[in-house]
């Protein structure tokens, strides 16, 4: 299945899947195999932010890692303007990389604490050889005006500065290479709501201004509306939902996407939504469900949903749905 025409796409993934061996009890003799991803095929557009949702535990993160080559697939392949990345050698992974980014979820934990900031900034120009270490410097507080600090940030160290700003160095080094793809993993999750909507703000006025490509993952489908095109809903390592915003909020959507609309907070007090309780826990990725992955807390399981695995199909014009629901 191909979401869309593959020359539409900066990115897109062919039955992109990630396998973890584990070893279980205390003398390690039995062993278990964690199906975090799961035969994923998903397209990003050139320009577009797509939102990636799903609880805890689906596969989010390990899927944006898989896409920019920091994990290796169990099998699948990954494509970049049009180019397999996924088992590129060293030297032509470092070309690729220039062009392909990561801002991670824990600012504090990706800087490294022992180096200034004008420092963490400048290493990406080392690596790659590029300029004088006057254009460098130059170059990094051109960087950190993008991302609105003032250069007087250059001399200090992480742990100076608040949460926020800590974010946005890791932006500004996300950018330093003149990136056309960056994923997002969970970019604001560990900042408060006000600052939340800053960096948000900010990355939107980037991608404007750099004609970036996005990919965002979150668990907050507030934040995932207000940034995305596009939004994909991932369940136990699958993508079982893709769809322009608009359309994810409409009433004709796949039930495990309905009940996170119904548990995510909405501002509105007077707004009446159709009650939905998934009752059972979330399956283990060491031994998911057969069928339909969703089909034991599904509130409209049909009979065929725990015997045969739905394909990703196109219900109408753009949206993808992976359920028997949808089906003729």
């Amino acid at each position: 299945m191909k979401n869309h025409k593959e020359e539409e796409n900066i990115v897109y993934t062919q039955n992109l899947t990630k396998h973890y061996r584990i070893h279980e009890g205390l003398l390690a003799l039995g062993k278990s195999t964690v199906k975090a991803v799961d035969c994923v095929d998903l397209g990003i557009r050139s320009g577009e932010t797509l939102g990636l949702v799903g609880e805890s535990g689906c596969g989010k993160s390990t899927l944006g890692q898989l896409i920019i080559n920091l994990e290796q697939p169990s099998e699948g392949r990954v494509f970049f303007k049009g180019k397999e990345i996924s088992a590129s050698n060293p030297r032509r992974s470092k070309r690729f990389r220039r062009e392909i980014q990561i801002i991670f979820q824990d600012p504090i934990a990706s800087l490294n604490p022992r180096k200034t900031v004008e420092s963490i900034l400048s290493d990406p120009f080392i690596i790659h050889n590029l300029g004088t270490k006057k254009e460098r410097r130059n170059w990094v507080a051109e960087l950190l005006e993008n991302v609105e600090m003032s250069d007087e940030a250059l001399k200090r160290y992480p742990h100076e500065f608040s949460g926020g700003q800590r974010q946005r160095i890791c932006i500004a080094r996300a950018l330093a290479l003149n990136p056309a793809f960056v994923v997002c993993d969970e970019a604001t999750s560990a900042l408060d709501v006000s600052i939340q909507a800053q960096i948000l703000n900010l990355l939107m006025k980037l991608q404007n201004r750099f004609n970036l490509t996005y990919l965002f993952i979150s668990h907050n489908l507030n934040v995932v509306k207000h940034i995305s095109d596009r939004i994909a809903v991932m369940y136990l390592g699958r993508i079982i939902e893709i769809a322009h915003v608009s359309v994810l909020l409409g009433e004709q959507v796949h039930p495990y996407t309905a009940a996170l609309l119904y548990a995510n907070p909405d501002p509105d007090p007077f707004l009446v939504k159709e009650k939905i309780i998934l009752k059972s826990e979330i399956p283990s990725a060491i031994d998911p469900p057969a069928g339909c992955h969703f089909h034991p807390r599904c509130p409209k399981r049909m009979p065929i949903c725990d015997k045969k695995v739905p394909e990703l199909k196109e219900f109408e014009a753009g949206h993808f749905l992976r359920c028997f629901l949808f089906e003729d």
